[in-house]
C-alpha cells in the first residue's frame, strides 16, 4: 500500500463528481472564512470528490510551502468538527506530514503539552484558541511551534497554490499521533502509521459494512477522536462525510430523515440521549449503522437502543494504541432471544476482529484458563509502533510484538471477550477518558490541600461522574468554589470533580498507596457529605 492520500486520489477517479463532504456547519463559520477561503468551496454546503482531492492537494503544496515543515515533521489540529479538518487531514499525509489531532475541548495548559510532547512545527486552530495559547507559549519553554487560525489570510493563501502529486511513503510512515493517556495521566502519542490505519480500514469493511458511493457517515462526534478515524474508510469506500458542529440529538435525528444509507459512531452516553430524544414507535429507514464504543455500556441501555433503532447496532472495542480495533459486536450478536445466554452476550465486547488475535493473561503473561479474569492483549496489524519519545512506556505496553492493553476481561468457549475492570484508574464519563492522576496534580496546586485522591462515581446519564476526596493541611474546610476555579483554570471543564469531600486523611494499604477501592465502596454507602 501507499501513502492514504494517494489512496483516496485514485479511488475518486472512479466517481469524481460523487459527494464527498457535506458540511452542516457552514453558517456558523462563514464569517470567520475570507473571499479566498469562500472561492475555494466553502460558499457550498457540498463538495464532491474532485473538488475535494483538488482543495487537499492545493492545500499539499502550501504546506510544503512553508519554512522547517520538512517530509516526516508534525503538524497539530485543533479545532471543532469543520470541513477544515479534513482539508488539513489528508494535504498533510499528502505531503508527508504527520497529523497530531487535539479534542478542542482540552484546556489551552492541556493543549501546549501536546504541542511541547509532540514536537509539532505548526499548529492549525480555530480563532478563539490562539489568545490564550500564544500567551502561554510566550511564557513556556516549550519549542517554537508556529500558530496559524483558520479565519487568517495566511491559512486561507495556502490554497492558492498549483496541485501536486502526493509523496510516496511507506506503511510505517507516521501517519497520526494519538495522543492518549496512560498509568500516570500524561497523555503520551501513539504513533499510527499509514500501514495501521489501511489495517484498520480493512477490518472495517470485513467486519462491521462495506462503503460504497450513495453511503453517509455523520461526524458529531469531535474528529479529533473515533469518528475522524473512521472517516477513513467512508471516505476511501467512496461515502459522504455529513459533518455537524456539535451532538445534538434532534439534528442527528432529523438527519436520519434526510440522507439514507448513514452509519455514524457515538459513544454510549451519546446513544443513550439519541434514544431518550426520539418519538416513542419512530422509524428509521435511512439508519444503516450506529457503531458504538469508548466505554462500557449496561445491557439494559443496549436493549433500549435496540427497541428504538432495531438490529442497526454493532459494538467495539478497541484502543488508540489500536485504532477501533481489537473486538466487535456484530449487529447479528445484538438479535436474540432475551434469554439468559443473549443477554450475557449483550454484556460482552463480543469477538476479536477480522486479522487480530487477543489473549486473556496473567501477570507473567501465561494465558489464563477460559473464564477467568486477566490482562488483555493483542497483536494484530493496527498495533501502534509505540508512544512518541517514549521508549520505557513503549517497552512496557508492546511485549514481544503483543500490546498490554491494561484492560481487564475474561474470553469464553466460543471467544467472546467480556471486561471486567480497568487495571488502570480511568474514569470514563460521557465516552470521554479522564485520568485521575491529572485532576489530583491540579487539586494540588492549592496552597491548603495536603492530600487528594479522585475516583469515579457511577451516573445515569454519563456513566461515571468525577468526585476528590481532598485533606487540608490545616484540618479545616476548604472553599469548593475555590478548588473548581483552579480545576477551570488548568484543565478542561469536562474533567473537573463534580463532587469535593473533605476527609480527615485517605485510606492506604502498608505501602502507603492510597486504596481507591476503599474510596469508592464509601461512596456506595452514601453517607459522605460535601
Amino acid at each position: 500500500m501507499s501513502n492514504i492520500a494517494t489512496l483516496l486520489i485514485e479511488r475518486s477517479k472512479s466517481q469524481p463528481k460523487a459527494l464527498a463532504l457535506f458540511d452542516l456547519t457552514r453558517s456558523k463559520y462563514e464569517q470567520t472564512r475570507s473571499a479566498q477561503m469562500l472561492a475555494h468551496g466553502y460558499d457550498q454546503d457540498a463538495l464532491t470528490f474532485e473538488s475535494f482531492c483538488e482543495r487537499f492537494s492545493r492545500l499539499s503544496s502550501g504546506l510544503s510551502s512553508l519554512e522547517g515543515l520538512a517530509q516526516g515533521e508534525r503538524v497539530a489540529i485543533c479545532m471543532e468538527n469543520r470541513p477544515e479538518f479534513f482539508d488539513l487531514l489528508f494535504a498533510c499525509w499528502c505531503s508527508g506530514l504527520c497529523v497530531v489531532p487535539i479534542n478542542a475541548k482540552l484546556h489551552a495548559k492541556e493543549l501546549l503539552h501536546i504541542l511541547s510532547d509532540s514536537g509539532a512545527k505548526f499548529a492549525f486552530l480555530s480563532d478563539e484558541k490562539m489568545p490564550e495559547l500564544r500567551r502561554l507559549l510566550s511564557q513556556s519553554q516549550t519549542p517554537q511551534v508556529r500558530l496559524m487560525n483558520l479565519g487568517s489570510t495566511a491559512y486561507a493563501s495556502l490554497y492558492d497554490h498549483e496541485a501536486s502529486a502526493c509523496v510516496a511513503l511507506k506503511p510505517t510512515d507516521l501517519a497520526w499521533l494519538f495522543y492518549t493517556s496512560g498509568t500516570t495521566g500524561r497523555p503520551k502519542g501513539a504513533m499510527l502509521t499509514h500501514g495501521n490505519l489501511w489495517a484498520m480500514t480493512k477490518a472495517y469493511d470485513a467486519d462491521i459494512e462495506e462503503i460504497s458511493t450513495g453511503c453517509v457517515s455523520f461526524h458529531a462526534a469531535p474528529l479529533s477522536h473515533g469518528s475522524g478515524l473512521y472517516a477513513i474508510p467512508h471516505l476511501l469506500g467512496g461515502g459522504m462525510q455529513v459533518i455537524f458542529d456539535g451532538f445534538e440529538p434532534a439534528q442527528i435525528l432529523q438527519g436520519l430523515r434526510t440522507f439514507s444509507r448513514v452509519s455514524f459512531f457515538v459513544a454510549p452516553t451519546m446513544l443513550m440521549r439519541l434514544v431518550h430524544a426520539a418519538p416513542e414507535g419512530a422509524q428509521w429507514p435511512g439508519l444503516k449503522t450506529i457503531i458504538y464504543g469508548g466505554a462500557p455500556m449496561y445491557v439494559s441501555d443496549v436493549i433500549k437502543a435496540l427497541d428504538c433503532f432495531g438490529a442497526k447496532l454493532y459494538q467495539l472495542f478497541g484502543q488508540g494504541e489500536s485504532p477501533m480495533t481489537i473486538t466487535g459486536l456484530s449487529k447479528a450478536n445484538h438479535l436474540g432471544a432475551r434469554d439468559a445466554l443473549h443477554l450475557a452476550r449483550l454484556g460482552s465486547c463480543g469477538l476479536p476482529r477480522t486479522g487480530v488475535q487477543v489473549r486473556v493473561v496473567d501477570e507473567a503473561g501465561r494465558d489464563v484458563p477460559i473464564g477467568e479474569v486477566g490482562e488483555i492483549i493483542t497483536w494484530n496489524e493496527t498495533v501502534m509502533l509505540g508512544y512518541w519519545a517514549k521508549p520505557l512506556e513503549s517497552a512496557l505496553a508492546l511485549r514481544d510484538q503483543w500490546l498490554y492493553t491494561g484492560d481487564l476481561g475474561c474470553l469464553d468457549q466460543q471467544g467472546y471477550l467480556t471486561l471486567k475492570d480497568r487495571s488502570k484508574d480511568l474514569i470514563i464519563s460521557g465516552g470521554s477518558n479522564i485520568y485521575p492522576r491529572e485532576v489530583e496534580e491540579v487539586l494540588l496546586l492549592h496552597r491548603d490541600v495536603n492530600e487528594c485522591s479522585v475516583v469515579g462515581r457511577a451516573h445515569p446519564d454519563w456513566g461515571e461522574e468525577v468526585v476528590a476526596f481532598v485533606v487540608s493541611k490545616s484540618g479545616g474546610k476548604i472553599d469548593s468554589k475555590e478548588l473548581e476555579q483552579l480545576c477551570l483554570d488548568n484543565i478542561a471543564r469536562f474533567k473537573r470533580p463534580k463532587a469535593y469531600f473533605m476527609v480527615d486523611g485517605l485510606p492506604k494499604n502498608n505501602y502507603g498507596k492510597v486504596l481507591k477501592s476503599v474510596l469508592r465502596a464509601d461512596l456506595q454507602k452514601e453517607n459522605l457529605h460535601e
